[in-house]
């Protein structure tokens, strides 16, 4: 049986804070290892217990902003092997862009109401302790929804095999991952990406960077009901 995660939660309300805490650790999976209510209280946490995980809320002490953006920016720079999940009550689509503006790997963006999903903020806190990327179906509807889709959009270019395989990336999936999905080869996913990267003029952007932004623009620019649903394969 796996050790169970080691989670810091920081939210500034004591009802959500450790009502989330019973929620986690009722479940076997997850040993809260501390619940603080300010974003300097969360970094000291982080440094002192090294947790597998922080779930931290937006908006924090002292100035009620993006406080969990920025923690959440520090603490992948200083401790990149620890993931963050950051809780919303609003589907933002200028939180979700500063959030990822330096990658997606190791975070998620959840709507609050997922606290009560037990089983769906496992899943999130699982996901980006192995380094991957989670995003509330409901902020990406508003990603979507929100740009206009010009004929010369970025995407026209691509097959629908392209769109297909760009869609499942953008849920955080690894290329194995999506070939199973798919039930297509690795090889075959591997090759569909690359031409993607180029299509969007990614060809010589690091890897990393290349598959942020190929997603991003995936994000700005996909027809409605492009993104696979949380549930295919």
């Amino acid at each position: 049986m796996p050790e169970p995660l080691r989670v810091v939660i920081a939210e500034d309300h004591y009802l959500v804070r450790e009502g989330t805490r019973r929620l986690l650790e009722d479940t076997g999976d997850v040993d809260v290892v501390a619940a603080v209510g300010t974003a300097v209280e969360l970094l000291d946490a982080v440094g002192r217990l090294r947790p597998d995980v922080v779930i931290a809320d937006i908006r924090m002490p002292p100035g009620h902003h993006t406080e969990g953006i920025t923690a959440a920016h520090a603490i992948r720079a200083d401790h990149p092997g620890i993931g963050v999940v950051v809780l919303s009550q609003h589907a933002n689509e200028n939180y979700a862009f500063d959030l990822f503006r330096r990658g997606t790997d190791g975070l998620a963006y959840l709507l609050k109401e997922r606290i009560g999903q037990v089983d769906e903020l496992l899943r999130a806190l699982r996901e980006v302790a192995a380094g991957r990327s989670v995003v509330d179906p409901r902020i990406v509807e508003v990603l979507m929804g929100s740009h206009a889709r010009a004929a010369d959009a970025p995407l026209s270019s691509l097959t629908r095999r392209e769109l297909d395989v760009l869609s499942h990336m953008a849920q955080g999936k690894t290329n194995r991952a999506i070939a199973d999905s798919l039930v297509l080869s690795e090889s075959t996913i591997e090759k569909h990406v690359n031409s993607t990267f180029a299509k969007l003029g990614l060809a010589e952007v690091p890897q990393l960077h290349r598959r942020v932004s190929a997603v991003l623009a995936y994000l700005r620019h996909a027809p409605s009901g492009r993104l696979a649903s949380p549930g295919d394969g």
